[in-house]
């Protein structure tokens, strides 16, 4: 348990404690790992205490290669991460990575609309991305022209979601931590920040 390796760090006075099994080194607890259980008890942890680990794919010519070596190191969620979603390529490809890797949880968008989540569920993805533009360093709906603001989008999309008993995540437009607030009361189930 960590209290026992806790209790064998400060014993020994050493920083780092060697898990081996039969020989072999199968992991390294640190005086920073027990710092963080502790610092942030409620963190994402599959069912052997891990983090849990997403990676973006996009939609490039690699993006099979790169999402089967990322499935094959153990990543919990793939995503699939656009400027906008509800486009063809962006469906085919969703549909294309759920079909190859059913086991992996599939994260896919961005997209504004009911429409595009609807879109998007029904390719395969298992959580919903919403937000175009929204972010303050973000030229999205300068550029594209287009956009629907993220309050808008979030609760538009969040009610679409609970027709497929789905997820969303409010992606963008944040500034304030009442934003944070205002996007999970609209129906996010997540804020993405940063």
């Amino acid at each position: 348990t960590l209290d026992e390796a806790e209790k064998l760090l400060q014993q020994h006075k050493i920083e780092k404690l060697p898990l081996v099994k039969e020989g072999r080194l199968e992991g390294l607890i640190t005086i920073k790992d027990i710092e963080k259980v502790l610092e942030f008890p409620n963190s994402a942890k599959d069912e052997h205490g891990r983090l849990l680990v997403g990676a973006a794919i996009g939609i490039a010519k690699d993006t099979d290669i790169r999402a089967q070596k990322l499935v094959e190191a153990g990543v919990d969620a793939l995503v699939i991460d656009t400027a906008h979603g509800h486009s063809k390529g962006v469906l085919e490809q969703v549909k294309h990575i759920k079909e190859t890797f059913p086991q992996v949880t599939l994260i896919a968008g961005n997209v504004a609309t009911a429409e595009g989540t609807k879109a998007l569920y029904e390719a395969g993805a298992d959580v919903v991305k919403v937000g175009i533009g929204p972010g303050s360093i973000c030229t999205t709906r300068v550029v594209a022209g287009v956009g629907v603001p993220q309050i808008t989008a979030v609760y538009d999309c969040a009610t679409e979601a609970r027709k497929h008993g789905k997820a969303i995540i409010a992606d963008g437009g944040i500034k304030f931590s009442g934003d944070i607030i205002k996007a999970l009361a609209a129906g996010g189930h997540a804020v993405m920040l940063g």
